[in-house]
């Protein structure tokens, strides 16, 4: 028995590593507080608004024709713009950490002008070079394809602004790889090609859907950089929040927050779809 009172007594206690933060409850209780009255309360005043409709007269207004033509730019062209960044952002990403150039580091700060650059400045800007006397617009017009004033200007606005976003979510697990595994692939008699698709690649996926789904969501709720180079005319070049804004300005608050409670939702699965793809690929490159 004393033997085991001594054992009993010898047994250390454990102590709580300390938290740099302070406590659970303290720190639960303001992040809950912030992230209520930021982004819970503004979208349950959305749904509020929304519901003082029924429900035949909110299938109406976002079933018309001009709803369903501004969602259908909205989502289509900020689809197309966020397939194309995912392309050409991943190059850029690519050779700003693979290659020693002369500019590097200044076409790396150029990468990030679009985050700096007020939307209503990029859209004046984009919209005095493409159009048909601009100095790209005028090339253009030559060979009978108009930029400014159409969907086409549209997208090339959405490219312009997403493409940042997936040039620095790759950017830096471009600049984590270990350059053994390429080494290794080499050894074991892989191509260049090989070991990129095979080695390269899955480790980066990820990434450039995260990439992928900021770009998208940054372009489907634009509004400053599009409609300038829009044209804005119902049933062809109108997006989505124009449409929000044109409701507003006629006082039809309920309808604008229909549209807008139909973009959200839309967005919302769509961002769940990708992060379930990316949730997805993570595991599968942890299995590799």
């Amino acid at each position: 028995m004393k033997y085991r009172a001594t054992m009993g007594a010898a047994r250390p206690r454990l102590r709580r590593r300390p938290s740099v933060l302070p406590g659970f409850g303290i720190t639960l209780g303001v992040t809950l507080t912030w992230l209520a009255l930021i982004v819970l309360i503004p979208l349950a005043g959305l749904f509020l608004q929304t519901a003082t409709l029924s429900f035949a007269e909110f299938w109406a207004i976002v079933t018309s024709r001009r709803a369903l033509n501004a969602f259908k730019l909205s989502f289509g062209l900020s689809l197309v713009a966020a397939v194309i960044n995912l392309v050409f952002g991943g190059l850029v990403a690519w050779a700003l950490v693979r290659y020693q150039f002369p500019g590097r580091r200044l076409l790396d700060a150029i990468v990030d002008i679009p985050f700096a650059l007020p939307t209503a400045v990029a859209g004046i800007a984009l919209t005095t070079l493409f159009a048909e006397n601009g100095w790209l617009g005028s090339v253009l017009a030559l060979a009978g394809i108009k930029v400014a004033f159409t969907p086409l200007g549209i997208l090339v606005a959405l490219v312009f602004i997403g493409l940042p976003f997936v040039v620095r979510t790759v950017q830096p697990v471009l600049l984590d790889l270990d350059a053994e595994l390429e080494e290794v692939a080499a050894t074991l008699g892989a191509s260049r090609w090989q070991t990129f698709t095979r080695v390269i690649l899955p480790l980066v996926v990820p990434a450039l859907l995260t990439g992928f789904a900021l770009a998208f969501a940054r372009a489907v709720g634009e509004y400053g950089s599009v409609i300038f180079i829009a044209g804005n005319l119902p049933n062809v070049s109108e997006i989505a929040p124009l449409l929000i804004m044109i409701r507003l300005e006629e006082f039809k608050y309920a309808d604008a927050t229909a549209i807008a409670v139909v973009m959200l939702i839309a967005s919302f699965l769509i961002l769940l779809a990708i992060n379930r793809l990316q949730r997805w690929s993570e595991l599968r490159t942890g299995r590799l």
